[in-house]
């Protein structure tokens, strides 16, 4: 006679679900806790079925975009030339003072008239400052344009896009060479979801043309200056024209782009190429590379103040090319940006025909 059991409680662990591609276990195989997939030694193999797509998109929005390097401007120098001003302003008000009142003393008719003169230059002077600024303020707009479209197409951000295009487009509303490219970008515009891919074709509908003609007044300038300092006797001759044709070259492209810089734009223009060429090495790397070129090639059958017009003449184009990437209102994204090899042979069959000649 067996003895009765007591009464006793159990815990029944609940059944883990299983995954379908694994094989059934034996029931009466004890649980095997499962590791995580950074603890396994075996290589992890991620099917397409364990991927989300939404969680990729979430995590690649919440990555911040690459910040831009905003352009430092000192304060104190800001004030010194506010208040150099000021002062200047006010010796040159004495000054007028002093002498409308001395031509008073003389005669009258005298004063009035130095009254008139100092009106009309006073209306002057201010019809010139207001030029200067609305220069400056069109050269900030195209660089400001060009930060948010880089932006914009970093970020694929489709409203900044859209904001980018817009401007891009009045920007250029009334230049006859984009009318083709306006109208193909406003049957596509509403069809790109994508804010990079509808800033890429911006440019290349836009901005393509103008490029063309942008290549083709760096490749004249070079060859302008290729050979009158092949033909002129002085050095110092070779630099002043170098100077002048890279100074014309940078307002003319600024002018292609809509900048239209006055005195005080172009200035802070040329300063902007030129510290582009000293950010970029555009200088030294150039040297090199044509200075190879032409020792190898053609200063082998052309003579030395030919071969050293040629290398004037890729200077100037190195000098176009930077102020070409300082200028232009988008970066260089679905166009090629141009290079020095795009104009060497130009460059050089010129040369050899003109000594021909």
């Amino acid at each position: 006679m067996t003895t009765p059991r007591k009464p006793a409680s159990f815990r029944m662990e609940p059944e883990k679900p299983r995954m379908p591609a694994e094989p059934e276990a034996d029931a009466a195989a004890a649980p095997v806790r499962r590791q995580p997939r950074a603890a396994r030694p075996e290589t992890v193999v991620i099917t397409p079925a364990e991927l989300d797509v939404f969680d990729l998109e979430a995590q690649a929005a919440d990555e911040p975009p690459l910040p831009l390097a905003p352009r430092r401007r000192s304060r104190l120098a800001a004030i010194f030339w506010s208040a150099l001003g000021a002062l200047i302003s006010l010796a040159l008000g004495l000054w007028t003072d002093r002498l409308i009142r001395d031509l008073f003393s003389r005669s009258d008719w005298l004063g009035w008239v130095g009254i008139v003169l100092a009106a009309l230059v006073a209306l002057s002077l201010g019809i010139i400052l207001i030029r200067e600024l609305l220069s400056l303020f069109r050269l900030a707009s195209v660089e400001k344009l060009r930060r948010r479209g880089a932006e914009a197409m970093l970020r694929d951000d489709p409203k900044a896009a859209r904001g980018v295009v817009e401007e891009l487009v009045s920007l250029f509303a009334s230049r006859p060479e984009t009318a083709a490219g306006r109208s193909s970008l406003a049957e596509l515009r509403n069809d790109i979801i994508d804010g990079s891919n509808l800033v890429r074709l911006a440019e290349a509908e836009i901005l393509a043309p103008l490029d063309l003609q942008a290549k083709t007044l760096i490749l004249n300038a070079a060859k302008r200056v290729s050979l009158v300092t092949a033909v002129s006797p002085r050095a110092l001759v070779d630099i002043a024209y170098v100077v002048f044709e890279s100074g014309r070259l940078i307002r003319r492209l600024s002018e292609l782009y809509g900048g239209r810089p006055g005195t005080l734009g172009f200035v802070r223009l040329t300063r902007d190429v030129l510290a582009h060429l000293a950010v970029t090495g555009s200088i030294a790397a150039g040297d090199s590379v044509v200075q190879q070129l032409v020792g190898q090639g053609l200063a082998a059958r052309l003579s030395a103040k030919l071969g050293e017009g040629v290398v004037n003449g890729m200077m100037t184009a190195r000098i176009g090319l930077a102020a070409m990437d300082a200028v232009r209102p988008l970066p260089f994204a679905s166009v090629k940006r141009p290079g020095l090899a795009d104009f060497l042979a130009a460059l050089a069959t010129f040369t050899a025909k003109k000594s021909k000649e």
